[in-house]
């Protein structure tokens, strides 16, 4: 691939458009994550803490302004959310993140839309679609794992046709060619990341990877 080259020693966060986040907690979890002998509710656990740290990094940035409020003491003036983002969970392995990223924003409004793997073509197939007013607001589009960054790029066009002012992506691996394949289909959506791993295997799992999100999570093969 003569795009982006992996090295465990690069700059990851020197790729224009990727953030890897690389906060100790959020590296040990996910860490734990990878082990083939962890449980399916181990799994589950350290997927909702996981999600919950990289949720307040999605977040960062989020617009702010002043408002006035009342405490026991006086009136005064703090910062509140300017608006609160809509999340759209591509399934059904997203909804793992979307739980954490719930827990940080509980009033964000939810989308879903359902795609699998032509294991032939690699090619993402949609079955499911429903979404929220994203019109004009922020949306952030979760999906454990981008791979050959096919269903994520299906899923943020069909998020486009929803005309959103703007769009982040937000897994927790990623696969150099996932990356630039996502850039080049969509070089406007940044991308939030525990972990930017070595490559893809032959049939498009991310290697060192941690297995097939979606069956770690629901226990199934």
């Amino acid at each position: 691939m003569g795009g982006i080259a992996y090295c465990c020693r690069m700059d990851k966060n020197a790729i224009k458009g990727l953030h890897v986040v690389e906060h100790p907690l959020v590296q040990h979890k996910l860490t734990e994550m990878r082990r083939k002998t962890t449980t399916s509710q181990s799994f589950r656990t350290l997927r909702n803490e996981i999600s919950l740290l990289l949720a307040y990094e999605v977040t960062r940035e989020l617009p702010i302004q002043e408002v006035e409020i009342e405490t026991p003491l006086m009136k005064t003036k703090m910062p509140q959310l300017n608006e609160v983002p809509s999340v759209v969970s591509i399934l059904r392995a997203g909804n793992g993140l979307l739980e954490g990223v719930l827990q940080v924003i509980p009033d964000a409004r939810v989308g879903h839309v359902g795609l699998y793997r032509d294991h032939d073509t690699l090619e993402a197939v949609e079955y499911y679609c429903k979404f929220p007013p994203l019109q004009g607001g922020m949306t952030i589009v979760v999906d454990p794992m981008l791979a050959t960054g096919n269903s994520a790029s299906a899923a943020l066009s069909r998020v486009k046709e929803e005309e959103p002012a703007s769009i982040r992506f937000l897994c927790l691996l990623a696969a150099p060619e996932g990356v630039e394949a996502l850039q080049e289909a969509h070089p406007d959506v940044e991308i939030w990341t525990a972990s930017l791993d070595e490559r893809l295997n032959e049939k498009g799992y991310i290697m060192p990877g941690l297995g097939d999100a979606g069956d770690r999570i629901y226990g199934t093969t």
